[in-house]
């Protein structure tokens, strides 16, 4: 894991891919951020003659993260009983359609949010499987799956043997759902674009054919926005509450975007964000919203460029 060489600038050149690998194990920018840091931390506390003995700071660094993320992960479920409402991972933009406002919310080129490859192990759908696997099963399949480690290597992260990693890895897979034919970027923004004409028509009919009668939609505002606290289940009802939040909500302008790789709407007034949604998309309909509110999680999306 990791890349060879002891030099400052090259330990420092892996922050990149320890946010990666930290943000897909925590589904959060700022966990991910903290975990870095932590692992940095411990790194530049070493002695410098430990330090030289370590072959491949890299590796170092990406166990002692991924340590880290799997101790996080540990608590998150009494830390998600605490949560007001659902949890969802913390969307991201595309640095190449959305530039961040003022110098102090972690803004510009060192901002963690945007050193994080957008693919499909980031579609909010793949984040919110990841959410339902025991901690020592996501971090063996976001280390081999994701990003080819041997399980040699994530066995002395886990504590475990090469095998019983691979069978926590084997046990991850069996989670992640490959039933269906994957939709097509352009696919996708079809559907999206047609949920957010209907949406600010208020065309119920147009909306409720546009959405899988099976639907669901789950939002995240945290407690510190008003949201609904449990999913929405039916294509009918979940119309029903779109057309009411906007008759609540006049002055509220809708941008296709792009929303952790795939095409997702952001809600704003006044160019302030107060909504990504993302969706998953089958046989021409939508099957799953997910909705964040909770502006804690809205900060990399802080001001359209």
């Amino acid at each position: 894991m990791g890349t060879v060489g002891t030099g400052a600038e090259g330990v420092v050149g892996e922050r990149r891919q320890l946010l990666n690998v930290a943000y897909r194990l925590l589904g959060s920018v700022t966990e991910a951020e903290d975990a870095v840091q932590d692992a940095y931390a411990r790194w530049y506390g070493l002695p410098q003659s430990r330090q030289e003995e370590i072959l491949s700071p890299g590796a170092w660094l990406t166990t002692v993260t991924s340590r880290i993320c799997l101790d996080l992960l540990g608590s998150a479920r009494a830390r998600r009983e605490r949560y007001v409402g659902a949890w969802l991972p913390e969307p991201l933009p595309d640095r190449t359609e959305w530039a961040h406002a003022g110098s102090t919310d972690r803004t510009g080129p060192s901002d963690p949010a945007e050193q994080i490859v957008l693919d499909e192990s980031v579609a909010m759908a793949f984040l919110v499987v990841l959410e339902s696997m025991t901690p020592a099963e996501r971090v063996a399949f976001v280390l081999h799956d994701v990003f080819r480690y041997p399980f040699a290597e994530i066995a002395d992260t886990l504590g475990r043997t090469p095998a019983a990693c691979k069978q926590l890895a084997s046990s991850a897979r069996r989670r992640v759902s490959v039933a269906r034919t994957p939709v097509t970027a352009t696919g996708q923004a079809d559907v999206v674009r047609h949920v957010k004409e209907a949406w600010e028509t208020r065309d119920i009919a147009a909306l409720v054919g546009l959405l899988d009668p099976a639907a669901v939609m789950t939002a995240d505002g945290g407690g510190m926005v008003g949201t609904v606290l449990h999913p929405v289940e039916g294509g009918a009802r979940i119309a029903r509450y779109m057309v009411a939040i906007a008759d609540r909500a006049p002055g509220l302008e809708l941008l296709e975007r792009s929303v952790n790789g795939a095409p997702g709407l952001v809600a704003q007034r006044a160019g302030v964000v107060m909504t990504v949604a993302v969706f998953d998309v089958a046989d021409g309909r939508v099957t799953r919203i997910w909705a964040v509110r909770n502006p804690e999680k809205l900060r990399p999306w802080a001001r359209e460029g």
